[in-house]
Order: C-alpha cells, then sequence, then structure tokens
C-alpha cells in the first residue's frame, strides 16, 4: 500500500502525521510530497520512505497513491497561503485514492458538524484511519 502525504509551508501536519504513522507499527511505502523543499524536508526527517517537492510530484503520485494524507487545503484551489495550485488541488480531488484530510481553520473552510479539537488530536484521528486502512 502506497501511503503518500502532502503539506506545505514547513511540513508540521505531515511531520507529525508520518511519526505517528511510524509509532503505530506502519513499516510500509510512505512518499512525503511537500509544495515546498522545507515541507518535503521535515517529513523526510519524520521516516518518510521517499520524498518529492513541487507540482508535478503531487500530480504524479497522487495518481499512484493508494491513500492520501494532508491538510485538508490539498484539495482546495489556491489554499495553503497560495502554495496549492489548481492543478495539485484537482489532481488530489481527482485521484481514486483513499483520502484523508486534517481539517485546519486556516485554509478559510468550517466544516459543520465537526467538534473544536486540537490539531494534535485531528492529526491523531487521521493516523487512526490511515492505519485502519491498511
Amino acid at each position: 500500500m502506497r501511503i503518500v502525504v502532502i503539506d506545505g509551508q514547513g511540513g508540521g501536519f505531515g511531520r507529525t502525521l508520518i511519526e505517528k504513522l511510524r509509532a503505530g507499527g506502519y513499516t510500509g511505502e510512505i512518499l512525503a510530497v511537500g509544495t515546498n523543499a522545507a515541507a518535503t524536508s521535515a517529513m523526510m526527517k519524520a521516516g518518510a520512505s521517499a520524498g518529492a517537492t513541487g507540482e508535478n510530484a503531487v500530480i504524479v503520485n497522487a495518481r499512484r497513491a493508494d491513500v492520501i494524507a494532508g491538510p485538508m487545503g490539498i484539495v482546495i484551489a489556491n489554499s495553503m497561503m497560495g502554495e496549492c495550485s489548481p492543478a495539485m488541488a484537482l489532481a488530489v480531488a481527482d485521484s481514486s485514492a483513499r483520502k484523508v484530510l486534517i481539517p485546519v481553520s486556516k485554509c478559510g473552510v468550517q466544516i459543520g458538524g465537526l467538534p473544536e479539537l486540537p490539531l494534535s488530536e485531528y492529526i491523531a484521528d487521521a493516523a487512526r484511519r490511515i492505519l485502519s486502512l491498511v
């Protein structure tokens, strides 16, 4: 199973998620795809199997993924302070992979019916959901 974790800015969401997946016992392939080099580097340090950076990396690896995980902004064009291009958002949304998205209010979207929790709890829940898929 190929898990693709996509993140931008400093890569903190992706880094924490990868750490939780590894701590949860997942030893399979985790590909870190950053919208910038800093995000990719942070995720690689967390234990990703391989890493790639940029719009084309998102597009190519979204097609190959079994599971895509990251902040909610990865499916919203021009989100993440402009780091998520329309082509990236479309590639993720159009992928046949299962998607596990972490709600982040910085993306400018509120999800009705979702309780306000600390970000660490959202990330822990995302890790549990991914581990249940694999």
